[in-house]
């Protein structure tokens, strides 16, 4: 049988009835059909044009945190919303492209079919494709060489895009380093054997204010960071410390004769009645800033997760499925707070491997 009778057959096979089809162009190569032809092709080639802007700025815009004022704040601020708009206009583009396509070629047809239940036979499933190469003929897609070469490039740095986007983060290694992998320490690791401070953040950057036991009333609650004295006076380690995402510790003193549960291996890293932990939320890294002292519970503000401070910072509450990592401290012959090490397992969400 020829494609057409296979076409006609298909048709009688599936109940449809072909009432009105007219072609949109029954005169070919005139120039209101190529107008159309190239304001189709205008829309793919804008959106391959995006695509490749979206790749450019994913891989070489600057985007590593910068602080306003500072020099390349504007580049790293407007980093997100061009990676953005290229990316939903590339999107745009491209859908716009195979709206306009199919408005402005296909046929306008009319047909009735009767509904039928249960799965297709085999010679339905056969001559669907026929139907299919038939709807390709009919718009003429083969001759129309400026819309397929503008769809395929839109289409196909689209996808190159999309790739890249999905492998971006994979290119840093995590765990490259070893023990010394970033994602294995904090700002809290003690180095050289210098003493780590527990330190309020003041507003003021040079003003360094150390934590004391009785600066704290029972009950209560403060934000701490870690401090070195061979930061004191350097600008940039002080700023490292205050905005390294795995820095923040809550510190919690709970009132006298408060209840407890230790965890296994963690029984002395509190002291006293004063406890520190992460405050970064083992669900998606919301900052957990919020503690409320009657019953002892530890708020994430995003996912209103819930942590117990009188039971190792367990979650009791929300969609976190791990305990807020403690941070083993002490006071020294001074007086003052300080970490007796780093965090024992990984601060934040979990991730792909973790240590048992």
């Amino acid at each position: 049988m020829s494609p057409e009778e296979l076409e006609r057959l298909a048709s009688s096979l599936d109940d449809v009835e072909v009432v009105h089809n007219a072609p949109k162009w029954p005169i070919k190569g005139t120039r209101a059909e190529k107008r159309a032809e190239r304001s189709v092709a205008t829309w793919f080639v804008l959106s391959a044009l995006a695509a490749l802007g979206f790749i450019v700025a994913f891989i070489a815009w600057p985007h590593e945190y910068v602080a306003p004022g500072q020099p390349g704040y504007d580049w790293y601020h407007f980093y997100t919303p061009v990676v953005g708009f290229l990316f939903g206009f590339a999107v745009l583009a491209l859908g716009i492209g195979v709206i306009s396509y199919v408005r402005k070629f296909f046929p306008e047809e009319v047909s009735v079919q009767q509904r039928h239940d249960g799965r297709s036979d085999e010679v339905d499933r056969k001559t669907i494709m026929v139907q299919l190469a038939s709807a390709g003929r009919t718009t003429d897609i083969a001759r129309r060489k400026m819309i397929t070469r503008s769809a395929g490039a839109a289409a196909g740095i689209f996808g190159i895009g999309l790739g890249i986007a999905a492998l971006g983060p994979l290119i840093r290694n995590p765990w490259k380093g070893g023990d010394d992998a970033a994602l294995w320490h904090t700002p809290w690791r003690p180095e050289n054997g210098e003493t780590v401070y527990l330190r309020r953040d003041t507003g003021i950057l040079d003003e360094i204010s150390r934590v004391r036991p009785e600066d704290m009333e029972p009950g209560s609650m403060e934000t701490v960071f870690p401090f070195r004295e061979s930061d004191r006076g350097d600008e940039e380690a002080l700023l490292r410390a205050l905005r390294a995402s795995d820095a923040p510790v809550m510190l919690i003193r709970l009132r006298p004769d408060t209840p407890t549960v230790k965890r296994q291996g963690q029984e002395n890293f509190h002291y006293g009645d004063f406890y520190a932990f992460s405050k970064v939320c083992s669900h998606l890294g919301c900052p957990t800033s919020l503690y409320q002292a009657q019953d002892n519970r530890i708020l994430c503000p995003c996912h209103q997760s819930q942590f117990l401070a009188t039971e190792y910072a367990r979650p009791v509450f929300g969609p976190a499925t791990r305990a807020l990592p403690q941070l083993p401290i002490t006071v020294d012959s001074e007086g003052y707070f300080v970490a007796r090490s780093d965090f024992i397992e990984a601060v934040g969400p979990a991730f792909w491997e973790r240590r048992p």
